[in-house]
Parts: C-alpha cells; structure tokens; sequence
C-alpha cells in the first residue's frame, strides 16, 4: 500500500470534512485494507454526475488498496431518507426498490472495481430483526437529541407533522455501519447526522467508530443549485455521449475547476497545468473538451468520446441535419437566454414569436427541447432549430474578437 501521507492527499481531496482525520491517519497506519462504506438508497433509477462524486471517491479508496462495501438500501428505501424534506416523504415499495436498485448496480460498475467491491442490502439484518430488536435500538437515542438534527427541528418548530418512522430512518443507517463493520463512512455533507450516529451506535455495541468522510454537493450546470434531474441541470451518466458532451462543454467557466476536481480521475499535478495553461491564454472551452471526453469515455468508452464532437453537433430528434445550415454569430461576451438568441439570430420575428415557440416545446439546441431557461454560453457553437424548418449554427462571439 502507499505511504500514509500519499494516501491523505488523495482521499481529502474534494472533501469536505473527516471526522476525525488523526484516527483516519490511525487506520491506515495499520497498513490493512479498510472497510470503507457508502449507502445508497434507491429511490430513483437513474444517476447523474452529483452522484458520482461520492462513487469516484469511492474508487480512489480501491485504487489505494482499501474494499469498498457498496450498500443499497432497500429496507431504508421503504422508510425515505427524511433529510432536506420539510414534508413527510413517501416511502417506495419493495418492488420499486428492487427494480432500481438493480440499474444501480449497474451503473455504479462503470466507476468502481467489481472485484474490490461487495454489494451488501442492509435488509439482510434488518429483515431478521424482531420488533423487540427494533424496539432495543431505538432506545439507544432521545428524541431530544434526533431534533438537534437541522430538518427535523424546522419542521418541529414549524408545526409540520414528523412521523414517528422517520425516526428510525437514521438509526437504521447508524446501525448498519454496526452490521457491517465500517472503518470509514462516506456521505455527502446532507448526510453528516446519519454518519455520527454511526459512530456513536458502534461505541455502544462495543466497536471502533468509524471515521468519517464528507463530499460536498456538486453544483448544477447553472453553477447555483445543486445538481438535480427535477431542476434540469444535470448531467446524466447515461445521457447519450453527444450530449454528455455538449453539456459540458457547455458549462460556465466558473464550474470548469470544481468539475474537475470532484470528477476528473486526473491528478492535481495534471489539473494543476491545465489552469496554468489558460492562464496563459488556453481557451476554457478547450479545457473542458479535456474532461467531457475523459467523462464520455468513462460512460460510454473511447470511440463514443472519440466521436462526441460530431454527435453532439450533429444530434436531432427527428434525422440528421439539413444540408447548407447558416452560421451565425450574436455577439455578446455573456451568457443570453434562449429567447433573446433566437431574435438576435433571426430565427423568430420577435420576442413573442419565440415565447410562443418555447412555450410549445418547438425549439431543440442540439437536438435536446428547451424551455425559456435554457442560457447560451459564449464560446460555444449550438445546432438550433426552431420550429419545423429554420436552423442555425449559432455561437455567442465574445468582445474580445473571438475566434
């Protein structure tokens, strides 16, 4: 294994916050693979960018030597993960739980090392528990202390109803660390009271606690929220590599470093250069060509990411593209909506038109539909329909003299 100081380096990078880092140092001193746990509950079938930031994490821990215990939550799944929620939230059925749980696992394979990965579903004990266990584990904490926890105590304080089950979401995923004997938990920083109970349930059934580790939570392609397929600005990873690629691309330059950093499996030293480069004058939209192929080949393998560029331009619902397609430059060295491009470009005849056209679903950048949030980024060509028949190669020129 690495000397414990190259292994430091790499496991904080990104992260948030280890709890705590001297006994993380502790542990691998040792010098023996550790159990390295991360939860997943599945609640949707299909997984992002945002969610792999934990996963590529994940990997690094492989890559250093360590086993990673992949668990999918299927009985925590039929609870639902009550954090952030200022309402009750539905729990799924088994079978829906079964059904992406399977898509999960196979999504997560194009990251991790099935060899150096167990795939562990935490309904394995607690299906065995009676309701006498369940009962003993959960008078292992107060109700006083679970309203510390931020979520519950607003909606405590603002008269919403908290079901009692929702208590017993996080001791059970405190609990399984117990079960599966976790040297080191990883969540995003939403997760941090459900880790600590972690810890605090293997003091109490006469464990090492384990240590743990945060990641923060990726921004969306809008560099604001966080990266969510409900608010539309996402990547996914099985997004068609065209498109994984041009949403990259795409992205405002002030996301370029972070992506990096929380996706890239580049090294620092790599990423490092990359930054010098542009400051030297390296157009950004070259760099991020750099990790949309590294991410297209990850997800769909190297002749898709040889071949991104053209599908992503070339990309249409309906066929391929018309013939002769004009060029168009809107000079602007910002961003603009789609609805003051299509204008600008003399794809509509006015700003009514191209409400009209957005409103009715009838205009696709780069084969994809939009809305009146879409936002054109300078530096980048689009392939803009609008309407049945007119289209355009559109790239926002910059006041600088681009290209």
């Amino acid at each position: 294994m690495k000397p414990v100081d190259e292994q430091l380096a790499l496991i904080k990078r990104g992260a948030e916050e280890i709890l705590v880092e001297g006994e993380l140092r502790t542990k691998l001193e040792r010098g023996v693979p550790l159990r390295i746990k991360a939860g997943f509950d599945p609640t949707a079938p299909d997984l992002h960018l945002g969610h792999t930031v934990l996963i590529n994490k994940l990997r690094q821990f492989q890559d250093l030597g360590h086993k990673v215990l992949f668990l999918i939550g299927d009985f925590t799944g039929m609870i639902g993960d009550p954090t952030g929620k200022n309402v009750t939230r539905q729990p799924l059925t088994r079978e829906q739980v079964a059904a992406n749980a399977e898509t999960y696992k196979e999504q997560v394979f194009k990251i991790l090392d099935p060899a150096r990965t167990e795939v562990m579903f935490n309904s394995t004990w607690m299906d065995a528990m009676s309701a006498a266990d369940m009962i003993q584990l959960a008078g292992k904490y107060t109700v006083a202390r679970m309203l510390e926890r931020d979520d519950f105590d607003k909606r405590y304080t603002g008269n919403q109803p908290i079901a009692i089950h929702e208590f017993l979401y996080p001791l059970v995923q405190g609990y399984d660390s117990v079960a599966m004997q976790s040297d080191i938990e990883l969540g995003g920083t939403d997760q941090k009271f459900n880790l600590l109970m972690g810890r605090e349930l293997q003091r109490q059934y006469g464990q090492e606690p384990q240590v743990i580790l945060t990641m923060p939570l990726l921004e969306g392609l809008d560099g604001v929220k966080k990266m969510s397929k409900s608010l539309g600005n996402y990547v996914g990873i099985n997004d068609a590599p065209g498109e994984m690629y041009n949403k990259i691309v795409s992205m405002p330059d002030s996301l370029m470093w972070r992506y990096f950093e929380l996706l890239s499996f580049r090294s620092m030293e790599e990423v490092n250069a990359l930054r010098a480069d542009m400051d030297a004058g390296t157009n950004p939209r070259d760099i991020k060509i750099k990790l949309a192929e590294e991410l297209v080949a990850r997800f769909h393998g190297d002749e898709a990411a040889a071949n991104a560029h053209r599908s992503a331009g070339n990309r249409l619902k309906d066929g391929e593209l018309p013939d002769d397609i004009p060029e168009v430059l809107v000079e602007s060295d910002e961003p603009l909506p789609v609805s003051a491009v299509l204008n600008r470009a003399g794809l509509v005849k006015n700003a009514a038109a191209a409400k009209d056209l957005l409103s009715a679903g009838s205009v696709r950048v780069d084969g994809v539909v939009v809305d009146r949030e879409f936002m054109f980024q300078p530096r980048v060509e689009y392939v803009c329909q609008a309407g049945k028949k007119k289209f355009a190669r559109i790239t926002l020129k910059a006041l600088d003299g681009f290209p």
